[in-house]
C-alpha cells in the first residue's frame, strides 16, 4: 500500500510541475505575441486627432506609459518579476489593478461557465446513455446526429441562433448584457441576472453536449454488450434496471473525467459567446485588452485562464490514475 501511494505522490508531483513548466511556456507565447503585434496602442486608446493636438512631451509620457520603446525582453523579465511576487501590474484601460478587474469580470464568468459546464455535463450523460442503451433505434439515430452537428458548429454561430429566434423574433428573453439596461446595481434581482445568463449559458452547453454525449454512448454500448448485463437480461431485469444499476455506475466516472478536461473548450466559447451577447465577462475583457494594447490585463488574464484549463486537466489526469492504474502501469512501461 506504501509503495502504492507513493507512485500516486509521485505522478501528481509530476504532473503538477507540468503544469507549471506549461504557464511559463504559455506566458512567454502570450507575450512574444502581443509584442508583435501591428496595433499601435496610442493611436488605438488616443485617436489619432488627439495626438495631433499634444505637444512632444506629452506624447512621449504616453508612450513611456504604454510600454513604447521598451524592449520585449526587458518588459517580460519586469513582468514575470512583479507576476512571481502576487504583483499583476495595472490595468493600462481601466487604470485599475489586474487583479481587481479580473475578479470583477470572473465573477460574472464563473457562473456563466460553470452552469454551462454542468448542463453540458449532465445532458451529454443523459443523451448519451439513451442512445447507447438502444443502439441503431430511432433516439440513437437522432441523438448521435445532434451530437456530430453540434461537434463541427462554433459556439458564436449558435449564440447568434439564439439571439435572433429568442431575443428578436419570440423576445422572451433579452438582448444581451449580464443585467437590464440603465438598472441600478442595487436594483438587479437574483431572477434579472439568470434571465440575461440563460442564452449565453445555452449556447456554450449547447455545443459542449457532443464530446461527452458520443463518449458515453460508446462507453454505454459496451456496457450493453458485457455478459453481465446479458446475465442481468436472462435474470428478468428491465432495461431502465439495467441502465441505471450498471450503466450509470460504468458511466459516471469518466464522464466526469472527461468533463473536467473539457473545461478549456467552455473558456474558448464563452470569448466568442460573451462577444456576441455583450456579456461584460472575462472573455470580453481579454477581446478588449488585445484590441487596446493593455499587455498588464491581457497577460493577467491569460495565465488566470490557462491556469483553470490546466487545473481541469490536472485533476482529469488524477481521476484517470484513480480510476483505471492500467494507464500507470502503461505509461510505466512506456517509460
Amino acid at each position: 500500500e506504501q509503495t502504492g501511494l507513493k507512485k500516486q505522490v509521485l505522478f501528481i508531483s509530476k504532473n503538477f510541475i507540468r503544469m507549471l513548466v506549461l504557464l511559463i511556456f504559455v506566458s512567454i507565447g502570450a507575450f512574444a505575441l502581443v509584442s508583435m503585434t501591428p496595433l499601435d496602442p496610442l493611436q488605438t486608446n488616443v485617436g489619432q486627432a488627439a495626438l495631433g493636438s499634444m505637444s512632444p512631451e506629452q506624447i512621449e509620457r504616453l508612450r513611456l506609459y504604454w510600454g513604447e520603446g521598451i524592449p520585449p525582453l526587458k518588459r517580460y523579465l519586469a513582468w514575470a518579476g512583479d507576476f512571481a511576487c502576487g504583483n499583476m501590474g495595472t490595468s493600462l484601460l481601466y487604470h485599475q489593478p489586474v487583479e481587481k478587474v479580473i475578479q470583477i469580470r470572473f465573477a460574472s464568468s464563473v457562473w456563466l461557465m460553470a452552469a454551462a459546464w454542468i448542463l453540458s455535463g449532465v445532458a451529454g450523460v443523459i443523451l448519451g446513455m439513451a442512445a447507447g442503451a438502444r443502439k441503431g433505434s430511432l433516439a440513437d439515430r437522432v441523438i448521435s446526429a445532434y451530437a456530430l452537428v453540434t461537434a463541427s458548429t462554433p459556439a458564436f454561430w449558435v449564440a447568434l441562433v439564439l439571439l435572433m429566434v429568442f431575443a428578436v423574433w419570440l423576445k422572451v428573453l433579452p438582448v444581451g448584457l449580464s443585467v437590464p439596461i440603465g438598472a441600478d446595481a442595487a436594483a438587479v434581482s437574483i431572477a434579472d441576472r439568470i434571465r440575461h445568463g440563460i442564452l449565453p449559458a445555452a449556447a456554450l452547453s449547447l455545443t459542449g453536449i457532443s464530446n461527452i454525449t458520443l463518449h458515453t454512448r460508446e462507453k454505454m454500448i459496451q456496457v450493453m454488450e458485457s455478459d453481465y448485463v446479458l446475465f442481468a437480461r436472462a435474470r428478468g431485469e428491465s432495461l431502465g434496471s439495467i441502465v441505471f444499476r450498471h450503466g450509470l455506475r460504468n458511466m459516471i466516472l469518466p464522464a466526469l473525467t472527461l468533463q473536467f478536461a473539457s473545461i478549456s473548450e467552455i473558456f474558448g466559447g464563452s470569448v466568442l459567446v460573451e462577444q456576441v451577447f455583450s456579456y461584460p465577462g472575462l472573455g470580453q475583457a481579454a477581446v478588449s485588452a488585445g484590441l487596446g494594447s493593455d499587455i498588464p490585463l491581457l497577460m493577467g488574464i491569460t495565465m488566470i485562464s490557462a491556469a483553470i484549463v490546466f487545473a481541469g486537466n490536472f485533476i482529469a489526469d488524477i481521476l484517470y490514475e484513480i480510476i483505471d492504474p492500467r494507464m500507470r502501469k502503461n505509461s510505466q512501461k512506456s517509460k
